[in-house]
């Protein structure tokens, strides 16, 4: 089988193309012929090596994907053969905090990920797809959808009336929209380009903001929300963002710290945080009950992930740089053909 493999010193050049023998179920494992995957920035980074706490070994990349079960091993009870299914972003996260899963690790670096022709993962590392999503659609939910699910809802019990902030169109934040609004939650967006905003308006954000033509952007969220301010923040600028998202909450708000694309180098003020009661938290995706609870609600909504582009999977380097441009609206994917 084929499998995209990352090596050291790494690099976009270092990515291999290499086969691998079809790998064998063991107890309480399924072996999953793989469909579709999707990038998040962290494969970006893992690519590059320059994911903080990088593994200093060759792996198989990219942590989210979707397939069908092809074959189970012994005393696996809960998939068959023909099942479709969607790995979990943590191995041996089932529930609770991940800090009382002191053995738990995330796919795509440290262990092997998804894009391979086959893989094989512990059957509580899987869940079921949605019935009425695509392969493409369900290879978005393990990082990006799940971690929005685990700060607006698992750990932020978003509800009806709430506001809630999102930073630019990432897979998180255009998640985050979504989940807010099927909560009755109302959504400010900010971007720096106006036809994004645009495009965030289209989706149902109650008020965007161009970050660039409005560099004290707290100001005008304030304006928005008639000076009660943000219930709930997804931030995922960094040190750079992360004061004025402060600024923006109402007393006693959320935020949740995701990423930092505006760099990881920054002061901050712990003042602020003690004059708005405001929770700060970090959120490293979730747990498989989370997944499950967060794939319930997407089955009854019937709510669809929103995806930039499909790629060939075998077009990874051209699929990363299309991730690495930031021009993307929503989830870049990758079709994984038949061998």
């Amino acid at each position: 089988m084929k499998a995209w493999q990352t090596t050291p010193p790494f690099g976009l050049d270092a990515l291999r193309l290499i086969e691998l023998p079809r790998p064998i179920p063991g107890p309480h494992q399924v072996l999953i012929n793989m469909k579709a995957v999707a990038l998040n920035y962290r494969d970006l980074e893992m690519a590059n090596g320059t994911y903080q706490g990088q593994a200093q070994h060759a792996f198989i990349l990219a942590s989210d994907g979707a397939g069908e079960v092809v074959e189970v091993g012994a005393d696996v009870t809960g998939f068959a053969p023909g099942d479709r299914v969607i790995g979990c972003f943590w191995q041996g996260w089932e529930a609770g905090r991940l800090g009382d899963n002191l053995s738990a690790l995330p796919l795509g670096g440290p262990l092997d990920g998804m894009l391979s022709e086959y893989v094989v993962l512990d059957e509580r590392g899987v869940v079921a797809c949605p019935v009425h999503l695509s392969w493409e659609e369900a290879a978005t939910l393990p990082c990006a959808a799940l971690t929005a699910w685990q700060a607006l809802v698992t750990e932020g019990q978003v509800k009806a009336g709430d506001w809630v902030l999102v930073q630019g169109s990432g897979g998180v934040s255009l998640f985050a929209l979504q989940f807010a609004l099927l909560h009755g939650a109302r959504v400010i967006a900010t971007s720096s380009q106006d036809d994004k905003l645009q495009r965030l308006a289209e989706l149902g954000a109650t008020g965007s903001i161009n970050y660039r033509l409005t560099p004290n952007w707290h100001e005008q969220v304030m304006a928005i929300t008639a000076g009660y301010g943000v219930d709930h923040v997804l931030e995922v600028g960094g040190p750079g963002s992360f004061v004025q998202s402060l600024q923006s909450l109402h007393s006693s708000g959320q935020v949740n710290a995701i990423g930092y694309l505006g760099g990881q180098q920054g002061e901050i003020n712990p003042l602020l945080i003690l004059q708005r009661n405001a929770r700060v938290r970090g959120i490293a995706v979730g747990p498989r009950q989370s997944f499950e609870a967060m794939n319930r609600a997407i089955s009854a909504s019937t709510m669809r992930p929103l995806i930039d582009s499909v790629h060939d999977w075998l077009d990874l380097p051209k699929a990363l740089a299309h991730l690495q441009s930031g021009k993307h609206f929503g989830k870049v994917a990758l079709h994984i053909s038949p061998a």
